[in-house]
C-alpha cells in the first residue's frame, strides 16, 4: 500500500521533504503534484521506475520521458540549448512548458528517445516541487500522471492512492491542483514544433 503524505502547498514542511527524498533514494516511485496536474516521479537512475511509469500510463519505448529540473544551470547540464531555445527557455520558465532537446552525456541512455536522442526537460514555479528538488540535488525523471484512456492529469491525490494503491510507494497531497498539463515544445530541429497545447501559451512558438 502506497503512504499518504499531507504537505503544505506554499510551504513545504522540510521533515517531510526529506522523507519524500530519501524515498527517491531509495527507488520508491511518487506520485505528487506539479502545476499543471499531478506527475509521476523517480530517481533518475531508477531504472525498475522507468518501466512502472511506463505500465501504469501503458506507454511504449518511444515515450518521451522529462527531467524535472530545478532551474535553468541544472537544465543546462543535461540537454544541449543553442542560443535562440536558451532566449525561448528563459523567457518562460519557470512554468508550465516541457521542451524537447537533445541529451547530453549526463542523460542515461535508457531515459533519451531512442532515435532522437532527445529528452523533455522543464522547470516547474510551484514551491513543493523546487524544495523536492532542491533537497534532491538532481533532476527527478518524471512524466504527467494521465492515466489510459483518459488526456488530462490527474488532480486529486485521495482518488490516486484509491486507484493506484499498489503501483506507487507514495502519494503525495497538497491542495488545489490544476487539471492542465503542459504544453510541450520540441526545439530538437531549427524550426520549433508544439507537440502538446497545455497551460503554456502556446503562440511564442508558433509562426
Amino acid at each position: 500500500m502506497a503512504r499518504y503524505l499531507d504537505i503544505h502547498p506554499d510551504n513545504p514542511q522540510p521533515r517531510l521533504v526529506a522523507q519524500l527524498v530519501e524515498a527517491l533514494r531509495d527507488d520508491q516511485l511518487i506520485a505528487y503534484p506539479t502545476d499543471s496536474g499531478y506527475a509521476l516521479g523517480a530517481q533518475l537512475g531508477n531504472r525498475d521506475g522507468r518501466d512502472r511509469i511506463l505500465r501504469i500510463r501503458d506507454l511504449d519505448e518511444k515515450h518521451h520521458f522529462t527531467l524535472m529540473c530545478r532551474d535553468f544551470a541544472q537544465l543546462g547540464h543535461f540537454v544541449h540549448v543553442d542560443n535562440a531555445s536558451f532566449r525561448s527557455i528563459k523567457a518562460c520558465t519557470p512554468g508550465p512548458y516541457t521542451f524537447i532537446l537533445p541529451a547530453t552525456r549526463e542523460v542515461p541512455r535508457r531515459l533519451m528517445h531512442a532515435k532522437k536522442k532527445t529528452v523533455g526537460v522543464r522547470i516547474p514555479e510551484t514551491p513543493l516541487v523546487q524544495a523536492i528538488l532542491e533537497e534532491l540535488g538532481e533532476p527527478m525523471l518524471t512524466s504527467t500522471l494521465i492515466l489510459p484512456g483518459e488526456t488530462e492529469p490527474r488532480t486529486m491525490g485521495w482518488e490516486i492512492k484509491e486507484e493506484l494503491d499498489h503501483q506507487v510507494d507514495i502519494v503525495v497531497e497538497a491542495g488545489e491542483v490544476t487539471a492542465t498539463p503542459t504544453t510541450v515544445v520540441d526545439l530538437s530541429e531549427k524550426v520549433p514544433e508544439v507537440m502538446r497545447v497545455g497551460a503554456g501559451d502556446p503562440s511564442r512558438f508558433e509562426e
